[in-house]
């Protein structure tokens, strides 16, 4: 089950961060989805559009941090993502946090070379 949460903010807007498992067999990670919506249901409803079908939010466990919501409103199209920190993985001074990236480039497809 996906980690999740929202916060409204002062003009009646949404911002929705979901936690949900990496699309990348490899991967044993997560990636963590940031969505600016006019409510809750219109966020999980852009998400599902893009092929997330199964997603829904239970609860506020994770909501976004400040510096998220500050992120996903920066963003031209409010929607941004990127790999989820480890739970429990201790970060110190060299410790680089990945920088978020548009949802673009997730669903880009990989050209085919022949």
């Amino acid at each position: 089950m996906a980690a999740g949460g929202f916060c409204k903010l002062p003009n009646g807007t949404v911002v929705v961060a979901l936690n949900l498992p990496s699309p990348a067999a490899s991967s044993a990670g997560s990636v963590r989805f940031l969505v600016h919506a006019q409510n809750r249901a219109r966020a999980l409803t852009r998400l599902r559009n893009l092929g997330l079908r199964s997603v829904y939010l239970r609860g506020n466990a994770a909501p976004p941090t400040p510096d998220e919501v500050t992120a996903v409103l920066h963003h031209p199209d409010g929607l941004i993502w990127r790999t989820a920190p480890v739970a429990g993985a201790a970060g110190g001074p060299d410790l680089v946090q990945e920088l978020w990236h548009p949802i673009r480039a997730l669903l880009r497809r990989p050209t085919a070379q022949t």
